[in-house]
């Protein structure tokens, strides 16, 4: 199997209301491909897809009633820690619900959290260790 990721799809609540989280919160531009039942955005290099849970579950054969911390985490690296206070800070305005307000971190960095609508976890950070390219895309 060859060392990638192609798409995260996250099971949501209410495909509407989290495809207007995404698109209004973030600002981020769904594809062409999205449709009635599922929605996606591209990435640098991979697709976030959301999909609507208990289709995904039933998809994957399992239970659809996941209850607490989801057990991990996705992040959106910056470029400094006055990114990530701007960008919290221009979330916060828009009623998006701050789980952690930014901070430096025991690992070195400066970090953030915050929750979408289905209580899945965005890591909003700036990392010393990391070196982003011009793309947002981690460099080698």
């Amino acid at each position: 199997m060859e060392q990638r990721l192609t798409i995260i799809t996250l099971g949501v609540s209410d495909l509407n209301k989290s495809t207007e989280f995404y698109e209004t919160k973030f600002g981020w531009k769904k594809t062409e491909d999205s449709n009635a039942h599922i929605t996606f955005f591209r990435l640098n290099g991979i697709l976030l897809s959301l999909y609507k849970k208990e289709e995904l579950a039933k998809d994957a054969q399992v239970n659809p009633e996941g209850k607490g911390f989801k057990g991990f985490t996705l992040a959106y690296n910056t470029r400094s820690e006055k990114e990530v206070d701007q960008l919290i800070g221009k979330l916060k305005a828009m009623g998006v619900r701050i789980i952690k307000e930014p901070q430096k971190a025991d690992w070195g960095g400066y970090s953030s959290y915050v929750g979408d609508l289905d209580g899945y976890l965005w890591e909003i950070a700036f990392n010393p260790y990391l070196t982003l390219n011009e793309n947002g895309n981690v460099k080698h």
